[in-house]
């Protein structure tokens, strides 16, 4: 079995917050390292719409902890070159084994080696049982220190003291928010393609700690993080008709949202996570609704003779995008919170589905299908600036990165195989594969936990 996949039936160690994993934080001291460094701009990636050139970056095995340091300092690695903005270096190609980090690199040796950044750090194990890991970064060819950090967690946690190190990097060297202290629930698939077995699972943004939310006993669908707690919302059939159901998943509670006759699907939280916007079906047309989940109060956003579905608000929780065949064909409508203002935004020629506003605000992205093929791109709210990043067979589903910079989505080939998830840059390179245990879909990417 893959290490880091299992199945528990308590969950909550899942609900761990930053200030319970990293018990005691702080800068690493220690003036006399702080080089004084040459009078050139500290190292820092500009990015722009277009491709940037990764930043070579040398990540050194954390010393101390031999098994864990390398184990760090490999997520951490791994999480940068994933990002596609940063170009990790070979090992093999060290000049210099830096044996004690407290002390400044020699930086000679790093540029030999056309590293710009370098990474370097310590795993210890404390008294107490905790783990301590401590890192430096270096702008190697200014020769000074441009931040350290410490960090106690319990040994288990090492992972998340790795994705939180590789977001401290991300941050310091381009200036926004990481996003790998993240996690994605998405729909596991196993099983031949006529009797698929489809259950609720949960994930770290890389793949690693999987971990089984439902049993597979009913069909699943359309999971999406609350931005403000430990919940899910989706949907299921575990009573028949389709419901929207609310999971903790620190206590693994569950509940069904409202009792509504007929079915219930496409849920999403608002961005203040107090209530859930939904589609509900009624005979043969369906219309938003959303409910807020203190008062059980609902409010009917859309009436229309049509199917009005996969609802999304807005970062400010000002606006709704969502999908709508009521002129003929399914495309991308917005409207005020209140369902006022509703007015079509796409019009090319094809058909747009599952929009989803970027955590920025600044575009949605959407599914958009014609002459047989699934694209999944990027438009302004206006509709206007569209642009496809990738394009192939069953393309779906795009969920944005917490900070809006990657696009995860899953693509169901022809033939008798199943789903996959995938990330991809907005600006549409750096495409690749999430593993998953078996098949996976319908993912949905959590906030940078706190």
């Amino acid at each position: 079995m893959n290490p880091f996949q299992r199945t528990i039936s308590g969950l909550s160690d899942l609900g761990l917050s930053r200030r319970a994993v990293l018990t005691g934080t702080g800068a690493v001291v220690g003036s006399s390292l702080l080089t004084a460094g040459a009078a050139r701009a500290a190292l820092k990636l500009e990015i722009t719409s277009g491709t940037p050139q990764p930043i070579p970056i040398a990540i050194t095995d954390f010393v101390g902890e031999v098994e864990q340091g390398r184990a760090i300092s490999g997520v951490i690695a791994a999480d940068l070159k994933r990002s596609g903005l940063f170009a990790p270096i070979d090992p093999k190609a060290f000049v210099e084994q830096i044996s004690n980090p407290d002390m400044a690199p020699r930086f000679q040796d790093w540029r030999v080696i056309n590293a710009q950044g370098l990474v370097t750090g310590r795993v210890t194990r404390q008294g107490d049982g905790r783990l301590k890991a401590e890192f430096r970064l270096w702008d190697v060819f200014a020769g000074q220190q441009l931040m350290g950090q410490q960090y106690f967690t319990q040994p288990e946690n090492w992972r998340r003291v790795a994705h939180i190190i590789a977001d401290a990097i991300y941050e310091r060297l381009t200036g926004e928010k990481g996003y790998f202290d993240t996690r994605i629930v998405f729909v596991d698939e196993s099983g031949a393609k006529d009797r698929r077995v489809k259950r609720l699972a949960i994930m770290d943004q890389d793949g690693a700690n999987v971990t089984y939310l439902t049993r597979g006993d009913a069909l699943v669908l359309t999971p999406r993080f609350s931005p403000t707690s430990q919940e899910i919302t989706y949907m299921s059939y575990a009573q028949g008709d389709p419901r929207v159901y609310l999971l903790n998943i620190e206590t693994g509670q569950r509940e069904i949202v409202g009792n509504f006759p007929g079915m219930s699907f496409s849920p999403r939280f608002s961005p203040d996570g107090q209530r859930v916007i939904m589609s509900l079906q009624q005979g043969v047309n369906a219309n938003i609704f959303v409910m807020d989940l203190r008062s059980k109060a609902t409010t009917r956003l859309t009436d229309t003779p049509a199917i009005d579905t996969a609802p999304c608000y807005s970062p400010d929780g000002r606006q709704i995008c969502f999908e709508s065949d009521r002129g003929g064909s399914s495309q991308i409508y917005v409207m005020n919170a209140d369902g006022s203002g509703q007015r079509r935004v796409s019009f090319g020629n094809a058909r747009y589905n599952t929009p989803v506003w970027s955590p920025r605000g600044d575009v949605i992205a959407f599914t958009r299908q014609s002459e047989g093929k699934f694209a999944i791109g990027v438009m302004r709210p206006d509709g206007q600036g569209e642009r496809v990043l990738t394009e192939g067979y069953h393309n779906e589903g795009p969920t944005f990165a917490p900070n809006g910079r990657v696009i995860m989505f899953f693509r169901d080939p022809p033939g008798g195989g199943g789903p996959n998830i995938f990330t991809i840059d907005v600006t549409g390179y750096n495409e690749q594969r999430v593993p998953t245990p078996s098949y996976g879909s319908d993912p949905a990417w959590s906030p940078l936990r706190s």
